[in-house]
């Protein structure tokens, strides 16, 4: 017998919210989204702020407008536990994208053209257009490329993130690349400069090809994802982190600045904590299926 709608007893999960209602009936033709959707608005709350599990075996219901709810296994009467992720305020991951990427592309031409010499190296020319192609990039593919499977981060994060690029992408390579001292404008090997920035447009084409991939693992709408394969996705778990760093051991090359390590240093550790993060949630969330990799970003070495 189908029914026409679907109740659920619901369960705190944790530390309940003030307002989380006993039971909920959405329309047995309802997406796992808008039984988020319908949860948040009962129970005076942000769907970003809730996780729904099933009671039946602890698994998690996915926050997606492509899946039915019929297809996560819930039933009219079953028990779904709702927990409150109490995350605080709250900003989209698109637009944190967006600010923190802003940062080097206003700072670098405004240390180019107001630090810099008045007649700048080809090596600082060089740097500035790669520069502001990178992060150019990155927004571009921040606005029209990426899937996000969640839609919000904590506010907090904004500045976190923002500090990473704006101050050593921006401010620090800026200074010590523009300025008429800088190591850039001396006298460099043509040949090892145009090597670096070969190495710089095979890593950026090949990391926007990587996103690209993972772009298409991900329906519009939803937070559920597929395997990665082909190319060094077959080598490693995150080649668009290898590739990113790849671009810029380019730009290193070009500026011959020891700024510029800085920035990848610590790029690099974080890069490398969330390939990490990525494996383990392959390996769990696909069991078997998934070719489990023993280098996650660098082949060889992490």
């Amino acid at each position: 017998m189908a029914f026409q709608n679907l109740t659920f007893s619901i369960r705190p999960r944790g530390k309940p919210l003030k307002k989380l209602p006993d039971e909920l009936s959405i329309p047995s033709s309802s997406t796992s989204l808008e039984l988020y959707t319908s949860l948040a608005q009962a129970s005076k709350t942000s769907l970003h702020r809730l996780r729904i599990t099933k009671g039946s075996d602890g698994t998690l219901v996915p926050k997606s407008d492509l899946t039915p709810v019929l297809d996560t296994g819930l039933r009219n009467g079953s028990t779904i536990y709702v927990r409150d992720l109490g995350l605080g305020p709250q900003m989209s991951w698109r637009l944190v994208f967006v600010i923190e990427y802003l940062g080097p592309i206003f700072i670098h031409p405004l240390l180019y053209f107001f630090l810099g010499p008045p007649q700048p190296s080809f090596n600082q020319q060089l740097t500035m257009v790669v520069i502001m192609l990178h992060f150019l990039k990155r927004e571009l593919e921040t606005l029209f490329l990426h899937r996000f499977s969640s839609a919000t981060m904590p506010l907090f994060n904004i500045f976190k993130n923002s500090a990473h690029y704006w101050l050593l992408a921006g401010v620090n390579i800026g200074y010590w690349v523009y300025r008429p001292n800088s190591i850039a404008t001396r006298a460099s090997s043509l040949f090892a400069t145009y090597v670096s920035l070969a190495l710089f447009i095979v890593g950026e084409l090949a990391n926007l090809k990587d996103h690209i991939t993972l772009r298409r693992l991900r329906a519009r709408g939803s937070t559920q994802r597929g395997i990665p394969r082909g190319g060094a996705f077959e080598l490693v778990t995150c080649p668009n982190y290898m590739w990113e760093i790849t671009a810029w051991i380019g730009v290193t090359g070009i500026t011959r600045s020891l700024s510029t390590l800085v920035f990848i240093a610590v790029a690099v550790v974080q890069m490398g904590l969330w390939a990490g993060k990525k494996e383990k949630a392959y390996r769990k969330e696909f069991g078997q299926k998934y070719t489990r990799k023993r280098w996650v970003m660098l082949p060889g070495l992490w």
